[in-house]
Parts: C-alpha cells; sequence; structure tokens
C-alpha cells in the first residue's frame, strides 16, 4: 500500500460554498482531476487533503486557496496548468494600519465600476481577485509578474494613466519578442 500523505488548510466560511459547489460538483472534480480526497468542514472551513502523492497535495492547496482568496472555481483550476502561477499581495503592506487609506487603495485597484481591475487583466491576460485584505493574480508566469508590478504601481500612488502607459509598453515588448522567436509563418 501506497503511504498516505495529509495537508490541512483553512478557508474562509462564505468561501466553503464555493469549494464544495452545487451537489459538491467542484470538490469532486478537484478529488478527481488530483486523485485524492478533501475533507471540508463547512461550519470552520477547515480542509484536509489526503492523498498518495505529496506534490499533487501542494499543487491542489494552491488550488483550494485561489477559491479561498475569492477566485471562481474554474479561474482557480488554471493552476493545474504548470505554467500559470498565483500571486498575492496584501493591500497592508501598503496602507500600514490607518484603515481609510486601506479602504482607498483597494478602491485604487478595483477603480470605478471594476474598470481599473478589467484594464489590468485585459493587459496582462490574467484573473485578479480582489478579497478581504489581499489582492489574488493568476495566470502564466510573465502575465502575472506584469499584472503585480501594475498592481504595486497602483498601491504605491502612480496615477492609473502612468500604469496603464506602462503596461502598454510591456505588452508590445512581449509580443515583439514573442514574433522575434517564433517569426512569421508563411
Amino acid at each position: 500500500m501506497e503511504k498516505e500523505f495529509q495537508q490541512e488548510m483553512k478557508i474562509p466560511k462564505d468561501r466553503v460554498g464555493a469549494l464544495i459547489g452545487k451537489k459538491g460538483e467542484i470538490k469532486k472534480y478537484i478529488e478527481g482531476k488530483a486523485n485524492l480526497k478533501l475533507d471540508i468542514d463547512s461550519k470552520t472551513g477547515d480542509v484536509a487533503l489526503i492523498g498518495e502523492d505529496s506534490v499533487t497535495l501542494y499543487e491542489t492547496k494552491n488550488i483550494i486557496s485561489a477559491i479561498g482568496r475569492g477566485f471562481a472555481p474554474e479561474t482557480a483550476f488554471q493552476l493545474f496548468n504548470e505554467n500559470n502561477i498565483m500571486e498575492i499581495l496584501d493591500i497592508n503592506d501598503y496602507s500600514g494600519k490607518s484603515q481609510k487609506k486601506f479602504e482607498r487603495l483597494k478602491g485604487r485597484v478595483i477603480g470605478s465600476a471594476g474598470k481599473a481591475r478589467r484594464m489590468i487583466e485585459d493587459m496582462t491576460e490574467t484573473n485578479i481577485s480582489v478579497y478581504g485584505k489581499t489582492i489574488g493574480i493568476i495566470g502564466e508566469i510573465e502575465h502575472a509578474s506584469m499584472a503585480r508590478r501594475a498592481i504595486e504601481q497602483l498601491l504605491s500612488g502612480s496615477p492609473h494613466g502612468t500604469v496603464y502607459k506602462w503596461l502598454e509598453n510591456k505588452r508590445r515588448e512581449m509580443h515583439r519578442r514573442v514574433f522575434e522567436n517564433h517569426g512569421p509563418s508563411f
């Protein structure tokens, strides 16, 4: 018999439903895809991952963490692809103890009616979740890194226009690199 490994973690109670899904379909999908068992306590948010492969447990923990940080399960499933990562920024690192500054910074990242968040997502081809005290980013490594830098600039006080211009230049540079490496396909 294989050795069994167990990892334990906690997610916010209000995200347990998203992890379980309607009729348990999200939980079942994760268990099947990762070949492990999830034991979820809906009252406390405690989650135990039980399986025979410690690497898979670690990777699946990231997916559950993403769901716990406000990402839709379908977005979190992008982390099953090894080319994708999740970056986490703590807004408190920029706001200090001031609740007023915290709310203002959170608002800068989200933007009016979510416009700033959507612009960064579109320009970097990533998904961003602003939930609780953190900002989560899921995407390909280089793209997530660009989104992180853009958000750090906003949190540090850079004007939105300056950040968008920087992103546009980075995106152009990235596309040029891809074109140079792969060339035209005639």
